[in-house]
């Protein structure tokens, strides 16, 4: 019995597993992002994704006490440039001051890209390979968002069942989901507008201040039809953007009633239960405890662990509802041990399904609110989520981000906070 019970003392929970500190962790010592600004008539509207990128990165190490060229590796998620903006996005990190001893990769995971990002640069850390990398997402929906943008399926390609599911508008794999699992319109409506009441609280009381990083842009004015014609180049003003435009006060289920259904008849899915259409950038910086120690760095917390999963691309917005529980598996923990849930908002009905599937207390999810009222640049996602966990938090608690994918899949991945 007193050798069980020795045996018993040695045991130690998952939960407390990943909360022990070790010097080989992965930590996190900065996780910051840009507001998000409304696409084609927000702040950034004007602003490519590299320029966007660049001004983010300057305030980045501005705020953040170290030295770039510790850093060793960079990955940035991108969705609408060509070739996910390799060429400018490498640019605009040299331009910012990372030496070109570092590497550099671009993401394209869709949604999940940034998030995608933390993790390659993290298992780059786990391994060996660096000590120091930082994980980047830049999105400009406002100069890049257009169907050609995002590749053409091949006639052959189409002639097959499958293959062709991955071509399914966005819009209709939720409504899809609506009709499959019967959420209805009123139940995401609901959802909808507390995610509006969140944000525009935590927007007015300044929650997000402490994660957004304020960066000077210009904005084009705009012409007198004479100008257009003329062709005179148009007048700009300098603007500093220091706050999310999404967020607005007022909405509710009864006023998102009266939108119309944007996919089809009788549909569930409008303007205002789904993501906006958004620009932004955010990056978050990770490196081994140990390193973070000796360079007298404060640590967020640490990195756990990843997961992606493949889901039906016709129903695509299921995707949290099975990452979530494959990177729980993964660590050992349970739903009930995550104290908040960062879960993108790409539709309603799609996060609402995947909140029910996974068991997930809705109290727990997006206590900020989520992409429906802030926005959803989608390859910024990822990291700007992890930016906002790290400041809802409190220490020792868990908490994970999770997002569906476009063509069908779910990413998600654990962080601790210290």
């Amino acid at each position: 019995m007193e050798r069980l019970n020795q045996l018993k003392n040695h045991i130690v929970s998952p939960k407390a597993q990943v909360t022990t500190q070790k010097d080989d962790d992965v930590v996190i010592v900065a996780a910051y992002r840009t507001a998000i600004g409304k696409g084609f008539k927000g702040s950034f509207k004007d602003t490519q994704s590299d320029e966007l990128l660049q001004k983010f990165l300057v305030q980045f190490f501005n705020k953040v006490n170290i030295d770039p060229s510790l850093i060793e590796d960079v990955a940035c998620g991108n969705v609408l440039n060509i070739g996910a903006g390799a060429t400018e996005h490498r640019a605009a990190c040299l331009a910012a001051g990372i030496p070109d001893t570092a590497g550099f990769l671009a993401i394209n995971r869709q949604c999940s890209s940034s998030l995608t990002a933390v993790n390659d640069i993290a298992n780059k850390i786990k391994v060996g390979q660096i000590k120091v990398g930082l994980a980047l997402g830049s999105e400009s929906m406002s100069r890049n968002y257009g169907p050609k943008l995002l590749g053409t399926i091949s006639k052959s390609i189409l002639l097959n069942e499958e293959g062709k599911k991955c071509g399914i508008p966005m819009g209709i794999t939720n409504e899809n989901i609506s009709s499959n699992f019967q959420i209805t319109r009123e139940t995401q409506d609901e959802f909808a507008a507390n995610s509006y009441i969140k944000a525009e609280k935590a927007s007015s009381s300044g929650l997000f201040q402490n994660e957004i990083l304020p960066i000077e842009v210009e904005i084009k004015l705009p012409q007198s039809e004479e100008d257009e014609e003329d062709e005179k180049p148009p007048q700009t003003k300098k603007v500093t953007v220091s706050k999310d435009e999404g967020p607005r006060s007022g909405v509710t289920p009864q006023s998102l009633s009266k939108i119309k259904p944007a996919f089809k008849k009788n549909g569930t899915t409008h303007a205002g239960n789904a993501s906006q259409v958004s620009d932004g950038a955010a990056g978050v910086l990770l490196m081994r405890r140990d390193v973070a120690k000796d360079l007298g760095l404060p640590i967020l917390g640490k990195y756990i662990n990843f997961k992606c999963v493949g889901v039906p691309p016709e129903i695509m917005g299921v995707g949290p509802a099975y990452a979530i529980p494959a990177v729980l598996s993964a660590a050992g923990l349970s739903v009930d041990d995550i104290d908040i849930f960062e879960i993108n908002e790409a539709f309603a009905g799609q996060a609402l399904y995947s909140i029910h599937k996974v068991g997930i207390d809705i109290n727990k999810v997006n206590p900020r609110g989520g992409a429906i009222a802030l926005g959803h640049p989608l390859a910024t996602t990822g990291a700007r989520q992890v930016a906002t966990l790290f400041r809802e938090l409190e220490k020792g608690q868990i908490g994970v981000t999770s997002m569906c994918i476009g063509t069908g899949m779910g990413a998600a991945a654990i962080f601790v906070k210290e």
